[in-house]
């Protein structure tokens, strides 16, 4: 059975930082890609950033030079460092994996994280 767990949200003031951890476990072979994403009320789920096997990173242009998401490859687990926090950033945040098996794109079960102003 496949499994990512997240942790790591919760409440914080604006401009406050939080670190989001999640753990892949279970049956996955060869882990192409992990990233978070991200859904605010109202609004569509979107990318945040992802990380390649290879360490190849990507983030959402209103992320870029506030997060840093980093891999351990051998603990297939993908952190999420979240600087200057905003109250934008409000949502929950939602781990995501692509890999060779399983083929369908894994999903983790969201981490409420709240920024206040």
């Amino acid at each position: 059975q496949v499994q990512l767990v997240e942790s790591g949200g919760g409440l914080v003031q604006a401009g406050g930082s939080l670190r989001l951890s999640c753990v892949a476990s279970g049956s996955i072979f060869s882990i192409r890609s992990m990233g978070w994403y991200r859904q605010a009320p109202g609004k569509q789920r979107e990318l945040v950033a992802n990380i390649t096997s290879s360490g190849f990173t990507n983030y959402a242009d209103s992320v870029k030079g506030r997060f840093t998401i980093s891999r351990d490859n051998a603990k297939k687990t993908v952190y999420l460092q979240m600087n200057s926090l905003k109250p934008e950033d409000t949502a929950v945040y939602y781990c995501n994996v692509r890999s060779v098996s399983p083929t369908v794109p894994l999903w983790g079960q969201g981490t409420q994280v709240t920024v206040s102003s």
